[in-house]
């Protein structure tokens, strides 16, 4: 029988309900411990959550962050406490030797991350952030379009948008408003996914330049400083490259990708959390301008392209695919540190962006040391 990674959450946040239904599809891992500050409140989590996805024996209810990291009945844990206050357990993880799945956005600073991901590194563990459409089987299939020179033409332009309308409670009882907790606000939120899709186009290459602007601040009343709520940046590449992307928590849903060629474009509307469905869609589109006589007609020419990936709640769904992928690093004891290094460099362009937003300046990212 293979072996199967053992998982504990370190915490009870409702996006880890998600990440429960993801280990419960994968086969090769199991949920064994859930902690919070009160047992109580994890015993209801665990009850909740094995009403629709049981394991057996459920998973034991923990009273303390630290009951659950010296447990030596769990070997990765699933961190999605505030961005503000993940970096010490993150550290603690490491050191007892647990492996680390960490929301995003991982950290407040480019040294946090940095400093989180050396802790996993010094004691032989995987550190990989959240983004789960990274292990999506769209991806490689967008990455054969995006070579193709003949289809595709050179890459010369990225742009994205993420964003979705908080209700007015949002703005008054929600932690991605307040500046102790999620002090990126829209910008770690959802920016952190529009930084890494652009980084993984440019094949982790770092920009040479950001500008960028906060639109839209705003703050709940026990939050000391506001917080971006509507963000857009410019990023610059060598040989000319240019991309920009906008977030948002005021503006309806939407989730655009356009990677702009010379030949042609590759476009994706739900680049995040896919449209419901069994296949993920993107496609290249060719427009043609022709002139007849008195008639100027723009064409549009598109080929779609499908995955046959079930959008969520799935054994081939992305969350689940991180989830699968994770474990069979832990268990094969070959740790991958191209992952860590996307996180840190996803950081460092966020970082860049808000002190070009701040500074109103131009700024260079750079790597930590």
């Amino acid at each position: 029988m293979e072996r199967k990674c053992r998982w504990g959450f370190l915490s009870t946040a409702d996006i880890g309900r998600k990440n429960w239904q993801a280990i419960f599809h994968a086969d090769n891992a199991v949920v064994t411990a859930v902690a919070s500050r009160s047992e109580d409140k994890a015993q209801e989590f665990i009850k909740d959550c094995q009403s629709f996805h049981p394991f057996d024996p459920a998973p034991r209810a923990m009273g303390s962050y630290e009951e659950l990291l010296s447990s030596d009945e769990v070997d990765a844990v699933y961190v999605p406490l505030p961005t503000a206050l993940r970096r010490p357990w993150v550290v603690k993880a490491a050191e007892a030797g647990k492996h680390v799945l960490c929301e995003k956005p991982c950290g407040v600073s480019k040294a946090e991350v940095a400093e989180m991901t050396r802790a996993c590194e010094a004691n032989g563990v995987q550190f990989m952030d959240g983004v789960m459409f990274m292990h999506s089987q769209r991806l490689p299939a967008m990455k054969q379009v995006l070579q193709n020179e003949e289809e595709f033409g050179k890459l010369r332009r990225i742009g994205i948008q993420f964003s979705f309308c908080g209700p007015d409670e949002f703005f008054t009882d929600n932690i991605r408003t307040h500046s102790d907790l999620e002090p990126a606000g829209c910008l770690g939120d959802l920016g952190w996914y529009c930084i890494r899709m652009i980084l993984w186009g440019m094949d982790w290459e770092l920009p040479h330049k950001v500008t960028a602007t906060i639109l839209t601040e705003a703050k709940q009343p026990s939050s000391p400083e506001a917080v971006p709520v509507e963000f857009s940046a410019e990023l610059f590449f060598e040989d000319g490259v240019s991309a920009s992307f906008y977030c948002s928590f005021i503006t309806e849903n939407q989730q655009l990708v356009r990677f702009c060629g010379s030949k042609g474009y590759l476009e994706l509307n739900d680049f995040v959390l896919p449209y419901l469905g069994s296949e993920l869609n993107f496609d290249l589109v060719k427009n043609v301008f022709n002139v007849h006589g008195c008639d100027f007609n723009m064409e549009r020419h598109a080929t779609r392209h499908s995955v046959a990936e079930y959008a969520n709640s799935w054994p081939s769904a992305q969350e689940t695919q991180l989830i699968r992928t994770f474990s069979e690093t832990v268990n094969s004891g070959q740790m991958d540190s191209q992952w860590p290094r996307y996180s840190v460099a996803t950081q460092t362009v966020l970082d860049a962006c808000f002190e070009a937003a701040r500074s109103q300046t131009s700024v260079k990212p750079g790597l930590p040391s």
